[in-house]
């Protein structure tokens, strides 16, 4: 009797298993994303600059608030600014690790001049803008300096809440990695993914036939 009672729980098991499978999905983007108004994108605070393409992560932001501003979807802020998210960006090239160059000049930036086919935006930042991490998240020594940087090989486009103190101390609220995903191909990539899940999250749900 146990051997024929085992026999019948183990494919039900299995068929509760692929069924637990089956229906698994993207978890859907929190309310707040959906409502929010403005946005701020910033470089990694512990991403450098690479020797090499001293300016890599400058265009890349560039590339992606130029993107963002012909979505029309959000506003953009200015660095130090409050705003309903923070979207960081890194470039990688391919490389685990890579010399880089940190603080002077390379982290500052002066002014903003972009525009599209509907909309033009001029700014200026002056200096570090403040930290948006906990201790640590911005070094004490501003002053250039050289260092071999380890961290992803591709680049990285992430999500964070805004609105709160060291909104870079909690984990992101969506994340995207590729291979030049921060470079118009015409259109950026990373930027055309979260559009993809902002439109998904805004699809109305088909309830379930029992």
């Amino acid at each position: 009797m146990t051997r024929r009672l085992g026999s019948v729980l183990v494919p039900l098991l299995l068929l509760a298993c692929a069924a637990t499978a089956k229906d698994k999905h993207k978890p859907a983007l929190p309310e707040y994303v959906l409502r929010a108004q403005t946005v701020r994108v910033v470089i990694d605070p512990n991403a450098g600059e690479p020797l090499d393409q001293p300016q890599v992560n400058a265009l890349a932001r560039d590339n992606v608030e130029k993107a963002l501003m012909e979505w029309g979807r959000f506003r953009l802020v200015l660095d130090g600014g409050e705003s309903d998210l923070v979207i960081v960006i890194r470039t990688g090239d391919g490389r685990m690790s890579r010399p880089t160059m940190r603080g002077g000049p390379i982290d500052q930036r002066p002014g903003i001049g972009q525009s599209t086919d509907s909309d033009i935006r001029i700014g200026a930042q002056q200096g570090q803008p403040p930290p948006l991490g906990g201790p640590g998240s911005y070094p004490q020594n501003q002053r250039p300096r050289m260092g071999t940087e380890i961290g992803p090989s591709e680049d990285s486009f992430e999500v964070y809440r805004g609105g709160m103190d060291d909104p870079l101390d909690s984990p992101p609220v969506w994340r995207y990695m590729r291979k030049d995903c921060l470079r118009p191909t015409p259109h950026v990539p990373a930027v055309e993914e979260f559009r993809k899940a902002v439109a998904d999250a805004e699809k109305p749900k088909v309830p379930k036939t029992p």
